[in-house]
């Protein structure tokens, strides 16, 4: 077992000749640690003490090259858990976890995207027939967008009160009922002509805005031309 020991105090020592800075757990373990381009890396466990009225907390998880990387916890100074988050290129991405009292509030839906990129292709319903898309290349302004289902639970119980889907930061409104009887002369003869309506992309609708006055936009699809 001598060995085990003498592996790990070389494998801790090679991580903190890596840190210009970082702190030691009790365990021995190495946190909190700033390599020599000033760069978080690692795992790290950040307090913030109750401030003006505002609660502290303090929350944990790995920075890779100075962004947050994977899962993040937070936790009240009581130590009750306040959410989960899941990271990428420091941007939230994928399902995140929001606590009150230790039960779970609401569910997040976060698409992250790569801030290295200026610009993204995003796959946009048409309006005409909505099992089909388009896609279409957009210049990135945001580098999380809210992407899928939302869930709010009742306080203390795990019954889900609501759900909300998003579809790249835009709220996505399903397609009417065709199956549910039309309750009226009037609505059967006010809907008989209308399309289906499907919101576009927040993205999008700011690209159209913005070029709405020119006579002629070329837009990027994904469309092979000869």
């Amino acid at each position: 077992m001598r060995w085990l020991f003498f592996i790990f105090l070389f494998i801790a020592s090679d991580i903190q000749s890596q840190c210009k800075t970082y702190r030691l757990t009790s365990n021995r373990d190495t946190i909190n640690c700033t390599d020599y381009s000033n760069n978080k890396q690692g795992k790290w466990i950040i307090r913030v003490e109750e401030l003006r009225g505002e609660p502290g907390y303090e929350e944990e998880g790995v920075f890779k090259n100075n962004l947050r990387e994977g899962k993040w916890r937070k936790y009240s100074l009581m130590g009750d858990l306040l959410s989960v988050e899941n990271y990428r290129w420091n941007n939230k991405d994928g399902v995140q976890q929001y606590f009150y009292q230790n039960e779970l509030e609401h569910e997040e839906s976060w698409r992250a995207v790569d801030p290295f990129k200026k610009y993204d292709t995003l796959d946009v319903p048409d309006l005409d027939n909505p099992t089909k898309t388009h896609q279409k290349i957009i210049k990135l302004e945001a580098y999380s967008q809210k992407h899928g289902v939302w869930k709010y639970y009742r306080p203390g119980s795990m019954s889900l009160v609501t759900t909300q889907t998003y579809l790249f930061d835009s709220l996505y409104k399903p397609l009417p009922d065709i199956d549910k009887p039309v309750t009226s002369t009037a609505a059967a003869k006010d809907t008989t002509n209308q399309k289906p309506v499907v919101a576009k992309p927040k993205a999008v609708e700011d690209f159209d805005k913005k070029n709405a006055k020119k006579k002629s936009i070329k837009i990027i699809d994904g469309s092979t031309h000869n």
